[in-house]
């Protein structure tokens, strides 16, 4: 029979589908017609009505009798496969077209190739591309956009360097696609020189992947200046630089780029605020949060950005605002229980951070690995020691979830808290992988609160051999040592700290009053009200230890976390800022404070009576968790 191979437009798709319609009533099966203009009009109806069982069909009587389709109506058949999974199915399509000696237009092998890469199925792909007797620009971006897909960095960039060789010109999708595959900063800065010399570095998308992939290396000045060197009132470019500063800790510059976004006249979307209340989280500026929060409104069912909403909140240290948050989410992800639980337990209310997991487990959410984290973090800082081994050892069992070191970390802090130091030890040898820096000076810090100076030793000397300049764990040995009365051992490690020239960080607080940040550091007298500060910070000592405060002269000698020892104990940042916010907060405002380094006994003990004396409600987050301070409490009761 002669071969027939018809070329139709998409416009013939509706009348060849009603055709097929009409005649099917007649004719049931085409194999009774034996018509090849039958059998093709049935099959591109098919086609384009996505009816995958009748195109086959169709196809095995074409196959048989060497009736081609036409390039267009073969693709809509591979989408439908794509759509529905249906491998075995595509690659009876492709035997089909290559059978007999057809030969079909590049158009038509670019559309296989993509299809073997949509199904992750990369060495047919490449089998079909090497077979190709001519390859352009779409046949070598579809294999490199597969490779950059599947993290096989090195082939991406192999093939982008063997595309060039062949005369093909890389275009935007083929820069978008290797810059997912770039390894390292050296590559990255290569495929930049390549892309600017193309004269495409002014594309969005480039521009965009440019931005996220600087970022990603941790070359945020680059990033800058890649979106600084040509004007754009693209959103998604902006969302870029904003998110790749929000991501990396720099919620100054991020805060900055979103004011300067809006002064061009754009309005943010749901991934600009996103980034914003990163910001926000991580510089803990609760009133700009809350600013923000009215233009979440308008995506008032967005998940993501409830949930960031959500984190906002908890890490700002305002739970009321995030109870409220959580309690009118309509729909709850497994991000958006692990983040209220997490929140709960970083804020003191351990308790009802495990209520709130009891809850989603009758929700039918499945908790998740960080969610498990949240729950051990609970039990660890409420002293909950036999719930939290029961947690630790159904992981596995009850939840599928293998523990890794964050949950040992949180059990070895659990026990060690609760003075079980030898289980911690253990616990520790019997990890399945090797105890990380985190893990040693937990365990060295519970050391040092009861007082075991030969097991500090011990993980002191671990965590130096993974962290030789750790400066907190040489403070934390000698507080150790010089509270046992050790004092030789203690002079040791100052003066080896002295001669290996290790510098503890000083400690700093930060207040946020009238959408201004104010910091404070010991000995720093940069504050333009720094006097009087000092003045009412006497003030109210003085009428404290009236009232029977007796500071903690220990902190002053063993404060693993705070300012130097040599350093008044009167001055610490903490203290300077909380009586900052007496003095330019309104009567009954909560004054918030952040600090780089963990509040000590003496600051805690200061602001639990000043907060009460006061009446005042008083919120100090350090690295490790959130005291709020209140009538004479504090929410760690006292136990942190």
């Amino acid at each position: 029979m002669k071969s027939i191979s018809i070329y139709k437009h998409k416009s013939l798709a509706v009348t060849l589908q009603s055709f097929f319609q009409i005649h099917h009533k007649t004719h049931p099966t085409f194999s009774q017609s034996h018509s090849p203009n039958t059998v093709l009009d049935e099959f591109t109806a098919s086609c384009y009505r996505k009816d995958l069982s009748s195109a086959i069909k169709a196809l095995n009587f074409m196959q048989e009798n060497h009736i081609w389709a036409d390039s267009v109506t073969y693709s809509e058949l591979v989408k439908c496969c794509l759509a529905r999974g249906a491998i075995r199915e595509a690659k009876l399509v492709q035997k089909h077209v290559f059978s007999n000696g057809y030969e079909p237009k590049t158009f038509l092998v670019n559309i296989f190739i993509n299809m073997y890469v949509k199904f992750n199925m990369l060495d047919d792909a490449r089998k079909l591309f090497d077979e190709m007797p001519e390859r352009n620009v779409v046949s070598w971006t579809t294999m490199i956009a597969g490779f950059a897909n599947a993290v096989l960095e090195d082939e991406a960039m192999r093939f982008l360097v063997l595309m060039v060789r062949d005369g093909v010109s890389p275009n935007t999708f083929t820069y978008s696609s290797v810059l997912k595959a770039c390894s390292g900063l050296f590559s990255l800065r290569q495929i930049h020189c390549g892309i600017s010399k193309a004269g495409l570095d002014s594309h969005v998308f480039v521009r965009s992947a440019l931005i996220d992939n600087y970022s990603k290396w941790g070359e945020l000045q680059n990033a800058l200046v890649v979106f600084d060197e040509k004007d754009t009132r693209d959103l998604i470019v902006w969302n870029s630089v904003i998110g790749a500063f929000a991501q990396n800790s720099d919620g100054d510059e991020a805060l900055s780029l979103f004011k300067r976004m809006k002064r061009c006249g754009l309005m943010a979307d749901q991934a600009t605020l996103t980034s914003v209340l990163r910001a926000c989280t991580g510089l803990s500026l609760l009133e700009l949060g809350r600013q923000v929060h009215v233009h979440v409104l308008k995506y008032d069912r967005d998940l993501i950005l409830s949930n960031a909403l959500l984190d906002m909140y908890c890490k700002c240290g305002s739970m009321e605002d995030a109870r409220f948050e959580f309690s009118r989410m309509v729909d709850k992800d497994v991000i958006s229980w692990s983040t209220m639980i997490i929140g709960l337990a970083q804020n003191g209310f351990s308790h009802d951070a495990l209520e709130t997991f009891q809850i989603m487990k009758r929700s039918g959410t499945k908790p998740n690995y960080i969610t498990l984290l949240g729950v051990l973090f609970a039990c660890s800082h409420a002293g909950l020691v036999d719930k939290g081994r029961l947690y630790f050892q159904s992981m596995e069992k009850f939840y599928g979830i293998k523990p890794g070191r964050e949950h040992y970390g949180c059990m070895v802090d659990l026990l060690g808290r609760a003075g079980n130091l030898d289980e911690a030890v253990d616990l520790i040898h019997s990890m399945g992988s090797d105890p990380d820096v985190v893990t040693w000076r937990t365990l060295l810090g519970a050391c040092k609160i009861h007082d075991n100076r030969d097991l500090a030793a011990y993980a002191a000397k671990r965590v130096l051999d993974l962290e030789p300049d750790d400066a907190g764990t040489y403070v934390l040995l000698s507080n150790v040592y010089a509270k046992t009365r050790r004092w030789e051992d203690a002079d040791q490690v100052r003066k080896t700290m002295k001669r290996t020239n290790i510098k503890k960080e000083p400690g700093c607080s930060w207040i946020e009053v009238n959408k201004q940040i104010h910091a404070f550091m010991l000995r720093d007298n940069s504050h333009p009200e720094i006097d009087e500060i000092i003045r009412q910070l006497n003030h109210y000592a003085q009428r404290l230890k009236e009232a029977g405060y007796v500071p903690n002269t220990d902190c002053v000698l063993h404060d693993v976390e705070g300012e130097q020892m040599e350093d008044p104990l009167l001055h610490h940042s903490e203290k300077l800022a909380i009586v900052y916010g007496l003095m330019a907060l309104t009567k009954g405002k909560t004054i918030r404070i952040k600090k780089n380094l963990r509040i000590c006994e003496d600051c805690h003990q200061f602001a639990k009576l000043l907060a009460n004396m006061e009446n005042r409600y008083i919120v100090i987050r350090d690295p490790i968790r959130y005291h709020h301070f209140q009538g004479g409490v504090c929410s760690c009761g006292d136990y942190w």
